[in-house]
């Protein structure tokens, strides 16, 4: 029980980092598909992974495997779940994720419905089980596995449409959401504007939800803003210190060509 005990304290740990202001790192993960980039997010201090389903083909069983892993180290497991499958969420949960990225929420409804997969009656719906990766897979009472995978679950609820920031103050509110995070990339699309990060729809919409989640005590992420100037400006109204440090196929293809290009100039360079 130590074992698992520890694990969950790591991921209170993840919410406590980032309540108490700790910049935190997240390795974004789409194209890995082996458990060594858990290992490797792990060795170049990432905090936590974010496995995208939303963006990838990537089965939920392989999905499942590097949350595991990552756990087991002490990285906080996150899963951007594919938009509206809410099914996927309790396989996923108890195959070894820790938390939960539930896409393109709209209403107070589609947000219920995230937190009842997620978390055991009477908060929520998530059925029932008795083993999982965090326990050592030992078979474990419902009366002490319930509420400690409660516990150690994450829910981010993640808004990306104007409806969605018309209705954050309302999903903030929602018992079982801890966090509730601005998409930035998808918003700007949505707004007619894609790309303009700077645009002043989307320093509103930033405030707006920063504004609910101080209202109901729950963190605020803001993603999709690499501009690290425009970042820090934004992050000013209220964003915790969440940062994801890149997608793992967009720092594959940057060190790819880092190196292509470098090849090149050695074998191009005239000796002296």
């Amino acid at each position: 029980m130590n074992r698992f005990v520890q694990q969950t304290n790591a991921g209170n740990d993840f919410l406590g980092r980032l309540r108490d202001g700790r910049p935190t790192l997240m390795l974004g993960i789409r194209g890995a598909r082996t458990t060594d980039i858990a290992r490797i997010a792990h060795s170049t201090g990432h905090h936590a992974i974010l496995v995208d389903l939303e963006h990838s083909t990537m089965p939920v069983d392989v999905a499942a495997g590097i949350c595991a892993v990552a756990a087991d180290l002490g990285v906080m497991p996150l899963v951007r779940t594919p938009e509206r499958e809410y099914g996927a969420i309790g396989r996923l949960l108890d195959g070894g994720a820790l938390g939960v990225v539930a896409p393109r929420i709209e209403t107070v409804e589609e947000a219920k419905t995230v937190v009842r997969a997620c978390r055991f009656p009477p908060r929520g719906q998530r059925s029932q089980l008795a083993s999982v990766p965090a326990l050592g897979m030992r078979p474990t009472p419902a009366g002490v596995l319930n509420p400690t995978l409660d516990a150690a679950t994450v829910v981010q609820i993640l808004v990306e449409t104007p409806l969605g920031i018309t209705n954050a103050d309302a999903i903030a509110s929602l018992d079982g959401v801890d966090m509730i995070s601005l998409g930035a990339n998808d918003l700007t699309a949505e707004l007619g504007i894609a790309g303009q990060y700077d645009h002043p729809l989307v320093r509103e919409a930033v405030a707006t939800v920063a504004k609910a989640c101080a209202n109901h005590g729950k963190l605020f992420m803001l993603g999709g803003v690499a501009d690290p100037v425009l970042y820090a400006s934004l992050a000013q109204l209220g964003v915790c210190p969440l940062v994801v440090t890149g997608m793992d196929t967009d720092l594959l293809y940057s060190a790819v060509q880092s190196r292509a290009e470098s090849v090149l100039r050695s074998l191009t360079e005239v000796p002296a």
